[in-house]
């Protein structure tokens, strides 16, 4: 609401300093500021607010070390991610951006399927919560509906360079390098040269007019990494601080990523993509950034409240959404590489007991605990050191998806 207060104010009243919310740097560092503040401010009376209704997280004796003094600690913190990104998101954005929206929608329908399994574990006392196929039929559904939006809506387009003799090309404009916006189902492969990958030519031996019949890869696609990523951030929820953290670092570097496809000029300099109006993400990015490191601040060893899967599916459905905008999907077993081996460390284990019980009688596992940060637990590793040193490898993940801007 305030970028259009103030862009008004610009335009008509010529309002000193109300400029400044013409930038989306400026918008996100606001973004960032209000969204940690809020996060600092409501987080503690959230909590607060869950002691007193007993909304405590009941916990299973696995025989790790500091499990059972968890017990009664509030859940449902995710609400606190939610509402500290979503306020600066309608005081900072351009709410008639195809993107921010589909980041709200997201959000608040991944929030939503969340709470609602929270609420059936703490309040109706049932450890399963919100059965698994309505969990999947929800992510499914969100998937179609962004998938679709993103295929059929008008403002989502894409220019691609033209080609320029080579002798011309320092003196042309960025935006004269561009062709027109069109829609386009293109995406980018890490690390090779001519890095391009058009999903319709799946269908090219369909014959003529198979480019029409894309949104058949297209959406399918959607939904798979939107399920695959926030069940994997579901699973990494599982110590003090590892979600959070991880989850944020893998959100900034997005935000590295839909700054630059928004942005003509560094687009052209890096040959990415160039996603017109697809930088207005960054302020949201900024936001839910923002949101994670203040709930962070309540989260850490000890925590005095967890995020439940009001917050774990919510972050994975916002990271998926985000990598899915800007083109950057195929990355995400790398900069997402924290969620993906916690979940081959559940698909393992679980398929090598299956295999071994049916073939010896006598079910054998290859971890000691599932997913692998119970495994490190189980050899005697306090869980802050187990966090801290997932944190280092997310982070050196993310500096591998960044130069990879440049390694190709």
């Amino acid at each position: 609401m305030l970028y259009y207060l103030f862009t008004y104010l610009d335009k008509i009243y010529n309002f000193p300093g109300a400029g400044l919310f013409r930038y989306i740097s400026f918008r996100s560092a606001m973004a960032f500021v209000f969204s940690l503040w809020i996060a600092l401010i409501i987080g503690k009376r959230i909590i607060m607010m869950l002691h007193r209704k007993q909304v405590g997280e009941s916990i299973r004796d696995l025989g790790l070390e500091g499990q059972k003094e968890k017990a009664g600690t509030p859940t449902m913190g995710g609400i606190i991610i939610i509402l500290s990104t979503l306020i600066p998101v309608f005081l900072f954005t351009d709410l008639g951006n195809v993107y921010v929206l589909l980041l709200i929608l997201t959000t608040l329908w991944m929030g939503t399927i969340g709470f609602i399994d929270d609420y059936i574990k703490t309040f109706k006392k049932d450890k399963e919560g919100l059965k698994g196929k309505f969990k999947l039929l929800g992510q499914m559904l969100l998937g179609v509906i962004v998938g679709g939006i993103l295929y059929f809506h008008p403002g989502v387009q894409m220019k691609e360079e033209k080609s320029i003799p080579a002798g011309t090309v320092h003196t042309v404009d960025s935006a004269v390098k561009f062709g027109p916006a069109h829609k386009s189902v293109k995406t980018t492969v890490p690390f090779f040269k001519h890095n391009q990958l058009d999903y319709a030519r799946l269908l090219a031996f369909t014959g003529e007019n198979y480019e029409k019949w894309a949104w058949l890869v297209f959406i399918p696609l959607v939904v798979f990494v939107i399920m695959a990523v926030s069940n994997g951030a579901n699973l990494t929820d599982g110590i003090d601080g590892l979600a959070a953290g991880s989850s944020a670092i893998i959100v900034a570097t997005l935000g590295i990523f839909a700054w630059v496809s928004g942005n003509i000029v560094f687009a052209d300099y890096l040959d990415v993509m160039y996603i017109p109006e697809s930088g207005e993400m960054t302020v949201f990015i900024s936001a839910f950034t923002g949101g994670l490191i203040g709930f962070l601040w309540y989260n850490t060893f000890p925590a005095q409240v967890f995020m439940g899967d009001t917050g774990s599916l919510t972050i994975g459905g916002v990271i998926a959404v985000l990598a899915i905008a800007v083109r950057k999907e195929l990355l995400i077993p790398v900069l997402a590489g924290i969620f993906l081996v916690e979940n081959l460390s559940v698909i393992i284990q679980v398929s090598y007991f299956k295999y071994t019980r049916k073939k010896t009688g006598t079910g054998r596992r290859i971890f000691r605990m599932s997913p692998l940060h119970h495994h490190y637990q189980k050899l005697g590793i306090h869980e802050s050191k187990i966090v801290v040193r997932f944190w280092i490898v997310g982070m050196l993940l993310a500096v591998i998806s960044i130069i990879t801007l440049k390694i190709r």
